[in-house]
């Protein structure tokens, strides 16, 4: 019997099929949840999750989760979202608007994931070489710009623009193909 998540993703790279329905059977009303509750239409939210899940089967054997499924499994979702909101452009203005927030409260599932990557990102911000971690800490947590940091380091616009894009591509990788709108929006700031 499948117990915990490292286990039903243990099966999944076996090709078991029925670890696949334990993952959907367990995670499937609270991914619906959270994505209704941002898009507000019943059809396009079936349609993400049953992508999601169908890439999870499709990626089974490469799959290298670094946070906890549930956070990955909300992560897909999210992204997924994030996607319907770019591509249809119909959807009310009013859905967009405080999207970062809504994301992180929508339920307990969402604030806790939402604890969790701001963990995972501070632990990998902080494996990053000393001057490319406090130009990234000023950008983002300080919200300076471009400018302001090449003058308060004494540095290079340009400098500041590597240093920046290295920190974003070493997340990258670390958090996996699968980034969250709320890290999305949270680089994008």
């Amino acid at each position: 019997m499948l117990i915990n998540d490292k286990d039903i993703l243990r099966e999944l790279k076996r090709d078991n099929k029925k670890a696949l329905t334990l993952l959907y059977d367990n995670y499937w009303k609270p991914l619906f949840i959270s994505s209704y509750n941002l898009l507000k239409d019943k059809e396009v939210c079936e349609e993400i999750i049953q992508d999601v899940f169908i890439e999870i089967w499709n990626k089974r054997t490469e799959l290298q989760i670094k946070v906890s499924l549930k956070s990955y499994l909300y992560g897909c979702v999210r992204y997924k979202v994030f996607a319907e909101f770019r591509k249809n452009k119909h959807i009310r203005v009013e859905l967009y608007e405080e999207l970062n927030n809504r994301f992180q409260y929508a339920t307990p599932e969402t604030h806790l994931m939402h604890n969790e990557l701001q963990e995972q990102i501070a632990l990998v911000v902080e494996t990053l070489p000393e001057k490319c971690k406090i130009v990234f800490k000023l950008s983002r947590t300080e919200q300076l710009s471009h400018k302001e940091i090449a003058e308060q380091l004494n540095i290079s616009t340009k400098t500041v623009e590597n240093h920046i894009t290295k920190a974003l591509k070493t997340l990258k990788l670390s958090l996996g193909d699968f980034l969250s709108l709320e890290f999305i929006i949270w680089l994008s700031q």
